[in-house]
């Protein structure tokens, strides 16, 4: 009997030692591949922070042997998310300030200021600091949710802080309202103007209100925070993001110096999540990446510029051919010059740097296809990108195809405007406005994201909307212009592998294969089989960047 227990103990040790060493193995899942055939698989193999190989759990069990395994119960793994749009730093600033979402009248803004205001003040009589009298600062209201709809005026913050800055942004970020105290410091007069923004008054007074291009005004008198505070926030940010089952964000529109810290933060292992960093338009940044060239690691990604053509529809800024419906006489605005973009598409293509334009409506974008078209002369691989492509004229979607310009689109912009969009567009404008599935015809893919913090970070609601076109309540019953509707493997492409190729990082991510990243999410729902009113209940579970894993929502350790 011994003979035997030592002989069966030897053959134990000789198939373990046989086994090939990796650092993860998940078995027993559901594994969504998004290759290109879409093929799903049951365990996946990670060495090095790249998979090394996909298949059965039988077969991946029996050729492997793992430093952590965990066992997915035949839960649902998908390559990690990727948002192809999105504000990083501003998001995970935004959480340290007055979140204004939600809030249903301006009255309701106030109360909620006002919480925040008594909350810090609080906070400091117990560390024994000073009572604050620094800027306050908050996001997230919008007027469209309100009875009166109109914007508000900023007479009641005058008298609640007449002593202390306050900037508070409309949700899409193209509109605030400061008190006379932020306004004094700006040096801002009510006869003032400005080119491709609005300082609005009334009866020769100033709102408070500013849009657009009159927001920096404003803004650039805020002092800079330290360091500090913008670490803090870039993992606050990637704490949240991890949570939702992000490992890759595109953060647009940044300066040059926070990818300088976010390469220190990644050297440090601070920093984890994959960015793909678009730089914001100004000759500093243009020189800066003239100088280094594109910037590539394993975290941080750097070769391209973000720019603004228009404002928001919410705040009337967006650029359209003919008058808003609901305000005849006026068209919105371009934040600059044609001429501006004409020469910085230029100089971008002349330096292989990708050009990425925020452009909402028609008029923006038919300016802007134009300009793309002029320098790219046809098909090619530049990946130049619309960012939004929210309202196309009709005579113009062609230019997606034959210049290979790429839309990069956010599904829940489409849900948050539906309520009240057909009145700004009217009825047949309204018919090429979020035309995402007309988008993806063009050129066969399209690149998801959501435009965090203006809408919730979480990929679930980008891929319900997608999907559904529907709000979270089911309305309305059949989806908004679900001609346009993706369907569920589309909008998991557009999450993973299309988002990743509006990146050029297609062959390193986006995909569960052989030697990309082993990024990975994995739910307790099946996005693809799940009932349509039950997709918004899915939940992530845990998160993987290159193997380890940087979210559990159990908090248990996955060493079995």
């Amino acid at each position: 009997m011994r003979h035997l227990v030592f002989i069966g103990l030897l053959f134990c040790l000789t198939a373990c030692h046989s086994k090939l060493p990796v650092d993860l193995l998940i078995y027993n899942g559901t594994i969504y591949t998004v290759d290109s055939a879409f093929t799903k698989a049951e365990a996946v193999a990670v060495k090095g922070g790249k998979i090394v190989a996909v298949g059965t759990s039988r077969d991946m069990q029996n050729k492997y042997v793992a430093q952590k395994n965990i066992d997915a119960q035949g839960k649902f793994v998908y390559p990690g998310w990727i948002d192809a749009h999105a504000h990083f730093l501003s998001y995970g600033q935004n959480l340290q300030q007055v979140d204004l979402r939600g809030t249903d009248s301006w009255e309701d803004v106030l109360k909620t200021l006002g919480k925040y205001v008594d909350r810090k003040n609080r906070q400091n009589a117990q560390t024994g600091s000073d009572t604050d009298t620094g800027w306050i600062i908050g996001s997230g209201w919008d007027q469209n949710d309100w009875t009166d709809k109109n914007f508000p005026n900023n007479q009641q913050l005058n008298t609640l802080y007449p002593d202390r800055p306050v900037l508070l942004s409309r949700v899409d970020g193209h509109a605030i309202i400061a008190n006379q105290k932020a306004l004094d410091l700006a040096g801002i007069k009510a006869t003032d103007s400005i080119a491709g923004g609005e300082i609005q008054t009334s009866d020769g007074h100033l709102t408070g209100v500013l849009v657009d291009n009159a927001t920096e005004l404003v803004y650039k008198s805020i002092p800079e925070p330290p360091v500090e505070e913008i670490t803090a926030a870039l993992l606050a940010a990637q704490d949240k993001c991890f949570a939702a089952g992000l490992t890759t964000i595109d953060d647009c529109g940044e300066d040059y110096r926070l990818t300088l810290l976010i390469d220190s933060l990644n050297r440090s292992g601070l920093l984890k999540m994959r960015l793909y960093v678009l730089l914001s338009d100004n000759k500093k940044n243009f020189d800066y990446l003239t100088k280094t060239g594109k910037i590539k690691t394993d975290y941080l990604h750097v070769a391209g510029f973000k720019l603004f053509a228009d404002g928001a529809l919410g705040s009337r800024g967006a650029c359209l051919l003919a008058s808003y419906s609901d305000q005849p006489g006026w068209d919105g605005f371009l934040l600059q010059p044609q001429k501006h973009y004409d020469s910085v598409a230029k100089f971008l293509y002349q330096h292989d740097f990708q050009m990425c334009t925020h452009a909402i409506g028609d008029s923006a974008n038919r300016v802007m296809l134009k300009i793309y078209a002029k320098y790219l002369k046809g098909k090619n691989d530049r990946r130049w990108r619309i960012e939004h492509a929210q309202i196309i004229s009709p005579a113009d979607f062609h230019y997606f195809g034959d210049y290979n310009i790429i839309p990069s689109v956010q599904p829940t912009h489409a849900t948050s405007d539906m309520y009240w969009a057909e009145a700004r567009l009217g009825p047949e404008r309204i018919q090429s406005a979020y035309a995402n599935q007309k988008l993806l015809l063009q050129n066969g893919w399209l690149p998801l994201g959501t435009d965090f913090p203006v809408e919730d970070i979480s990929p679930v609601k980008t891929f319900y909307a997608a999907v559904t076109r529907m709000d979270a309540k089911g309305w309305p019953a059949g989806g908004f212009q679900m001609e346009n509707a993706l369907t569920r493997q589309q909008a998991l492409r557009g999450m993973t592998i299309w988002a990743a190729k509006a990146n050029f990082e297609e062959k390193e991510k986006g995909s569960i294969e052989t030697g990309k990243w082993g990024d990975f999410v994995i739910t307790d729902k099946d996005l693809l089989q799940v009932d349509q009113k039950d997709i918004l209940k899915t939940r992530v579970l845990m998160t993987f960047v290159g193997g380890e894993k940087v979210y559990d929502r159990a908090g248990k350790p996955i060493l079995q």
